[in-house]
């Protein structure tokens, strides 16, 4: 399996690429129709949720995202 990689876009939403599986709460998978990359939504504007439509650009969504290193576990 190829290494998966999420990007937090600045104003938009979570980027994934790589070969990965999408599951809801009970553990029952989307069907991803043979994509390798999409979008989900961060915003909660999306009229197709979880995943991205856009709808940030319209709705002023405003969150710049940059990388840090969390404190270690207790």
């Amino acid at each position: 399996m190829s290494e998966v990689t999420i990007k937090v876009l600045s104003n938009g939403p979570l980027r994934i690429e790589g070969e990965f599986g999408l599951c809801d709460h009970e553990g029952k998978s989307f069907g991803l129709g043979g994509r390798s990359a999409l979008s989900l939504c961060r915003c909660g504007l999306s009229g197709n949720k979880p995943f991205c439509d856009g709808a940030h650009n319209a709705g002023g969504f405003d969150s710049v995202v940059e990388a840090k290193d969390l404190p270690p576990k207790p």
